[in-house]
């Protein structure tokens, strides 16, 4: 799955960003809709019809709607979310080549209630974040360590349809207390890697945990407390418990000597 960065326009804090894979193209017709507000994008869904906004290069932003079974379309085939949009406003024969930049989906129920299109050149590149997905069994797990991805996405430069939907990081010679970083990365044709190279960790093999038990810890009595059953001297214990055993005596002194 690939994050867009946000180019302008709204968002929502219920929003998701995504970005096309090379190769992926789809046709997709929207309307135009000339109201505006809540009580206009409730009505447009009563009657099967998702509000948008087609946000174009420097142009002023279109507010469209699309019919639900097209938008679903376009989001459940084999291309899914990732895919160049060739929008067609009003069934024009000049198409929009777009991204899919946010879409809202309601808090409870799930469906979508909005989606906002951003329009790209295809000539031109685009900055996006890109997932990086770890591959393969480090030989510091086999010894019984523990793999961390530490950065899940980062931030990448390239056309619209060169942006890879994920990069994978071989972490297979990983031992324990290896790290990779963003320089160990394999480049990409045609893709810039943004972030710092040195300061970008993307990966550790971080030793095995220790649980150490703690020692049982004594209780410390606090001043005039006594041992549990043991009662002040001069006092008898109560009825029940029982007295607290009487020390030895000394063999010599304390048993009874047979007279002579």
């Amino acid at each position: 799955m690939v994050a867009i960065a946000s180019p302008e326009g709204p968002s929502s804090e219920r929003s998701l960003h995504f970005a096309a894979v090379a190769g992926e193209r789809v046709k997709l017709s929207v309307r135009e809709r000339e109201g505006r507000g809540t009580g206009d994008s409730r009505r447009l869904r009563r009657e099967g019809m998702i509000p948008g906004v087609l946000y174009g290069r420097g142009k002023q932003p279109h507010a469209i709607c699309i019919e639900e079974r097209e938008l679903r379309r376009v989001l459940t085939g084999d291309h899914g979310l990732h895919a160049i949009l060739d929008v067609s406003l009003d069934q024009q024969k000049t198409t929009h080549a777009s991204i899919l930049k946010d879409y809202q989906v309601h808090p409870v129920r799930g469906h979508l209630i909005h989606v906002d299109l951003q329009e790209v050149r295809l000539d031109q590149p685009i900055q996006a974040q890109v997932v990086v997905e770890l591959v393969g069994d480090p030989e510091g797990v086999k010894e019984g360590g523990v793999l961390s991805q530490v950065q899940r996405e980062i931030n990448v430069e390239a056309l619209p349809l060169e942006i890879p939907e994920r990069l994978e990081l071989d972490v297979s010679g990983m031992a324990i207390g290896d790290t990779l970083r963003l320089a160990d990365l394999p480049a990409r044709e045609g893709v810039t890697y943004l972030d710092d190279p040195e300061e970008t960790v993307l990966a550790t093999v971080g030793a095995p945990t220790q649980i150490v038990e703690p020692e049982p810890e004594e209780e410390e009595l606090e001043e005039g407390e006594l041992p549990e059953g043991e009662v002040p001297e001069g006092e008898e214990a109560p009825e029940g418990a029982e007295a607290p055993a009487e020390p030895e005596a000394d063999a010599a002194g304390e048993q009874g000597t047979t007279e002579g």
